[in-house]
């Protein structure tokens, strides 16, 4: 039995393909990354939410929303204050994008 398996290659934001404006998918995908590293940061400190949520200066069920990708109560700003409560740096820098639209992307180090 054979059957015809169409696939698309996707953008690379996964809100776009879903559907959204070009500008809520832009947001979502920012806050996505953004979101990621901060799982990313608390994991590998080996933080509980308890501990997580005392270091970032929220309740622990943030972090729990947090761990589950919900960002929707989210700002970019906000998410970008915890990770200076991280102690990371943010550096925001614009260059040019050539002939395309100008793209927004985290790039962690």
């Amino acid at each position: 039995m054979s059957s015809n398996i169409k696939i698309e290659e996707g953008s690379g934001n996964i809100f776009k393909d879903l559907g959204f404006s070009d500008e809520v998918s832009e947001k979502e995908l920012l806050k996505a990354q953004l979101g990621a590293e901060i799982f990313r940061i608390l994991k590998e400190r080996k933080l509980n939410q308890v501990e997580a949520a005392k270091l970032l200066g929220v309740e622990h069920t943030e972090i729990s929303r947090l761990e589950a990708a919900k960002l929707s109560d989210y700002s970019v700003e906000r998410l970008m204050r915890f990770l200076n409560q991280l102690n990371r740096d943010i550096e925001i820098r614009i260059i040019p994008s050539e002939d395309r639209e100008g793209q927004q992307r985290v790039v962690a180090v």
